[in-house]
């Protein structure tokens, strides 16, 4: 069942993020509009376009959801590997989402300084842009 449910939210995602599936909601949409002045504006012809798009909407979050779980997992797993061939690289990083966010905030920051100390040698002209960026907010 698991299975069957991830192909079907990665299928219906592919298609709902297609150019024929929004064309074809602005179709709806447009008929819709259209359709008001048959219907004299009723109540009854709002709650129609109300209900089916919020209908849509629900069940698309959570199809939505499952594929983009999943393609953060293959993302991460690909990283980790990528960490684990690495001579020298630090495999503790493999397990950065499991740490809260203030670790998090902490690795940032060291990665942050590493860069502001490394740049320079290796002529980083991000961080060099940069550095002149903050350089010219403190002139003000």
């Amino acid at each position: 069942m698991n299975e069957m449910f991830r192909r079907f939210s990665e299928h219906a995602s592919h298609l709902v993020g297609s150019y024929w599936a929004f064309l074809a909601a602005c179709l709806v949409v447009v008929l819709w509009g259209v359709s008001g002045h048959y219907f004299g504006y009723s109540d009854t012809w709002q709650l129609f376009i109300n209900t089916g798009t919020t209908i849509v909407t629900f069940l698309m979050v959570f199809l939505i959801q499952n594929t983009q779980n999943r393609d953060a997992r293959v993302v991460s797993l690909k990283l980790d590997e990528l960490l684990r061939s690495v001579d020298g690289a630090r495999t503790g990083l493999v397990e950065l989402d499991h740490m809260s966010d203030e670790d998090l905030t902490r690795v940032q920051q060291e990665f942050m300084r590493l860069r502001e100390t490394y740049a320079p040698l290796i002529d980083d002209d991000l961080a060099h842009v940069e550095r002149e960026l903050r350089q010219r907010k403190t002139k003000r």
